[in-house]
């Protein structure tokens, strides 16, 4: 498609809600910093009224993942993580519009010295990501230290994709289909670090069954296959906002040892426990909202 047909067809009605969100997005990444947390806190609480689907999804999430708690509890903490899914959206937009050298100041990054070893042996590493609401935001002040490339899952909407791909493009070098095993293996034994994000549920062909807050989730098998074929280090990274709402914690773990091991299943078990503790730190930012077990092993009913 030529350049001047495709702006035609994003010209089209059916892209007008899409070409306002992005202005939307323009917008509010540009608001004041106290009046983006209030913004996206009430964009977050109109979620929590409306959307009762997403809001279903995660109290079911959350009576799973956290038995321990009382309903009351749970309730609370699911108003907390639509709250902090709404100010991930200003967050996003924030790390999509903006240059991410004006929020240096309010990032503390713990850890510097595990990607410090690895590249001081010329290896690239694998990146263990986790889908919290400050996704988008951590890979942007991530880039401020390190550089890496990004595996991502395509937008459906082609006009929402092309603004997603060419906003992230400045802090990621390269920008990867989640399919593409052979560009990130290419890619990592070139030296490049590879941000990969495994905590979603990706269907039965792609998955082993693990355990994730004690219950059997559909857990990618390309974590442990990567570092096989590369030899890449797996190291986690942790970020979140801190309760300040104004500051932001980045974290490297220790590579994970003598992994990958023989079991697929043994991995994706060790590789879940990790995410697992790194949630269990601030739940309210996790991305609940997700249907994260909604593949279930044979003969077992759906939760959702």
């Amino acid at each position: 498609m030529s350049k001047d047909a495709s702006q035609t067809s994003f010209a089209h009605p059916r892209y007008w809600p899409t070409w306002l969100g992005i202005g939307a997005m323009r917008l509010g990444a540009w608001l004041p910093w106290r009046l983006k947390m209030g913004v996206g806190k009430g964009i977050g609480l109109l979620a929590w009224r409306l959307a009762r689907r997403r809001r279903h999804i995660t109290e079911t999430n959350l009576r799973l993942c956290f038995p321990e708690l009382s309903e009351a509890r749970r309730a609370e903490l699911v108003r907390e993580t639509f709250i902090a899914n709404g100010i991930g959206l200003l967050e996003t937009a924030t790390g999509w519009c903006r240059d991410p050298e004006h929020l240096r100041h309010r990032v503390t990054f713990k850890g510097q010295e595990q990607m410090a070893r690895v590249q001081a042996q010329g290896k690239g590493a694998l990146i263990l990501g986790i889908h919290f609401s400050t996704l988008d935001l951590g890979g942007a002040l991530h880039s401020l230290f390190f550089r890496a490339d990004a595996v991502q899952r395509p937008h459906d909407n082609v006009l929402f994709n092309r603004f997603m791909a060419r906003a992230r493009a400045p802090y990621f070098d390269a920008v990867l289909d989640r399919h593409d095993l052979r560009g990130v293996v290419r890619r990592l034994k070139a030296g490049h670090n590879v941000w990969y994000s495994p905590d979603q549920d990706f269907g039965r062909e792609a998955s082993v069954f693990a355990p994730f807050f004690g219950i059997e989730a559909a857990t990618v098998r390309m974590t442990s296959r990567i570092a096989r074929l590369t030899g890449a280090p797996v190291i986690p990274l942790i970020f979140h906002r801190n309760p300040d709402n104004r500051t932001y914690t980045l974290e490297y773990l220790p590579p994970l040892e003598d992994f990958p091991g023989g079991d697929e299943v043994a991995d994706a078990t060790r590789v879940n426990a990790v995410i697992e503790q790194a949630i269990r730190k601030h739940p309210e930012q996790y991305l609940w909202l997700h249907r994260r077990f909604k593949t279930r092993p044979e003969g077992e009913p759906g939760f959702y």
